[in-house]
Formats: structure tokens, C-alpha cells, sequence
């Protein structure tokens, strides 16, 4: 069984079909998308916030649990975007 054709018919190459608005915009050293913005360093406690009871945990353990989560979700952030460092 044949097909028809016509003469109207453009055959194009996946990559010509593809227009600016499918285009990913990627740029080499751009800023990472903001899909996957760097991770948010923790703020400290102010001294003042210890109620100094010695609570267990105490507000600066908390604090320093959030910095190890922080650099670590900093590092693995930093894997999937190389470049310019974000701190």
C-alpha cells in the first residue's frame, strides 16, 4: 500500500523542529536555575536566646545540627551546579 505524499510535506530534523520557546536556555556559568536555589545557611542563636539551664538539647546544639545539614546540602548543591561558589 503506498502513501500518499504531497508536495506540500517538509520533512525536518528533530532539531529544526524544535523553535526558541522549546529551547532549554542554558548558558555555561549562568546562575542555577531557580528550581534549585543553594540551600539557606541557618541564622545563629543570640546568646541571649540560651536560657542557660543546660537543656538537652540546648539551642546552640540545634544550631550546630543545622550548620552540619547546611554544609551538607551546600555540598551536594555545589555538585550539580559547578562554578562560581554561592557563599
Amino acid at each position: 500500500m503506498a502513501i500518499p505524499t504531497s508536495s506540500s510535506t517538509v520533512s525536518a530534523s528533530p532539531d529544526d523542529r524544535l523553535t526558541d520557546s522549546h529551547q532549554p536556555d542554558v548558558t555555561e556559568g549562568a546562575p542555577a536555575p531557580s528550581a534549585d536555589p543553594p540551600p539557606t545557611r541557618p541564622q545563629p542563636p543570640d546568646d541571649g536566646d540560651c536560657c542557660g539551664q543546660g537543656c538537652v538539647p540546648c539551642i546552640f546544639d540545634l544550631y550546630d545540627e543545622a550548620m552540619g545539614r547546611y554544609r551538607e546540602e551546600l555540598a551536594a548543591w555545589k555538585q550539580r551546579h559547578p562554578g562560581p561558589s554561592a557563599d
